[in-house]
């Protein structure tokens, strides 16, 4: 079976092929340039948003010996060959949970002083670092600190806040963006196109929305749709599969606030319960809706936005529709249901009563 997963066949490979860390790229390149290399990193930030990625091109590429003039490796060298084939003797990856222990980084340490056969460095990639006991902290300061010429350190961690000062004074830290929609959905646009898959714009943002700011999530995420619709991709599979609330849902239920019919209105909301999805995530929902018509309402604040073309024209039209005083009255009451929503007794009765007031709010608006 010669499958493999989108997050591992398409992961980046240079520098420019990295996801929405143009301002860490662009930094680690510029290092490398003027031969500022410091002997100690650590990158931190969000699951899957390339931490690791960058720190393996980054030990590729200052051992490449024939680096191209915008300062990527080769592919070509023999540095880089051993390590695309995965028998780089250069490049050392440890998992800081399963090797977490004094006797792990003394390993680790007598390792560092043996320098490299091919190349400049010896790369020391450590993954999940903030999972080290205190104990394999301290027995790594000294080597952190003056490792030999020829040993870089790379640390990564989501948990930056979890890692001694003391380790953090001695390395560089390079701090990772999430992902953001539009990045997310531009690369999965090249992975479909790839594999010759045909997806509407929509459900990519929806696939990148979900994925909350993890490429590597967003891929997992695609590879699913696939594997459940094929080589053609709709929206309607793409919410199908994941259960996520459609936007028409929203869109219909505002229209049913605007003409303030409340029959409605709770037709639509018992609707929403029947196709199984939770009451509390419904109103986060609506409130983030009403949000996005208010995002609208100014040509300035419309780049918050973060929807399809198409869907984005709905808001504009819907926008128009609303007034401010209506959508922050509605924003009001959504906010207060959902704070109140882990105590209420009656869920449904106490959704419901927050949908029919804000049905009213034109009403109320117009006896004031």
């Amino acid at each position: 079976m010669d499958y493999i997963v989108s997050a591992r066949k398409y992961r980046p490979s240079t520098f420019v092929s990295v996801v929405g860390q143009q301002n860490i790229t662009t930094t680690l390149k510029n290092a490398i340039k003027g031969s500022q290399l410091a002997h100690a990193y650590l990158f931190c930030g969000p699951r899957g948003v390339g931490k690791t990625t960058c720190a393996r091109i980054f030990a590729k590429t200052i051992n490449c010996s024939n680096i191209s003039a915008d300062f990527e490796a080769c592919n070509e060298c023999e540095s880089c060959k051993s390590f695309n084939e995965n028998r780089s003797y250069n490049i050392h990856e440890l998992d800081g949970a399963s090797n977490n222990s004094v006797e792990d980084i003394r390993s680790l340490i007598d390792k560092v002083r043996v320098p490299p056969q091919i190349g400049s460095y010896s790369v020391y990639i450590i993954d999940e670092v903030h999972m080290l006991s205190q104990a394999a902290f301290n027995a790594f300061l000294k080597t952190l600190e003056e490792p030999p010429k020829h040993a870089i350190f790379i640390l990564a961690t989501t948990e930056k806040h979890k890692i001694l000062p003391t380790i953090l004074s001695r390395c560089q830290i390079y701090d990772f963006n999430r992902i953001t929609i539009e990045d997310a959905v531009g690369h999965l646009k090249y992975v479909a196109e790839s594999e010759h898959i045909t997806v509407e714009e929509e459900g990519l943002t929806v696939i990148a929305q979900k994925a909350d700011g993890a490429m590597r999530d967003a891929l997992s995420i695609f590879d699913q749709i696939v594997a459940f619709s094929g080589k053609s991709i709709s929206y309607q599979q793409v919410i199908d599969n994941l259960n996520v609330l459609d936007y028409d849902f929203y869109f219909r239920l505002v229209d049913a606030f605007l003409a303030e019919d409340t029959t409605q209105t709770l037709l639509i909301f018992d609707e929403i319960l029947k196709r199984g999805f939770d009451a509390h995530h419904f109103i986060s929902g609506l409130s983030s809706h009403l949000r996005d018509l208010l995002v609208c309402k100014d040509a300035a604040t419309i780049q918050l936005l973060d929807v399809g073309a198409k869907i984005k024209e709905k808001y504009g039209v819907q926008a128009q529709k609303s007034t401010i005083d209506f959508l922050m009255d509605a924003l009001n009451i959504t906010n207060d249901c959902d704070l109140q929503y882990r105590v209420a007794k009656n869920k449904r009765l106490h959704v419901e009563f927050a949908l029919l007031k804000i049905a009213r709010v034109l009403d109320e608006q117009r006896k004031k």
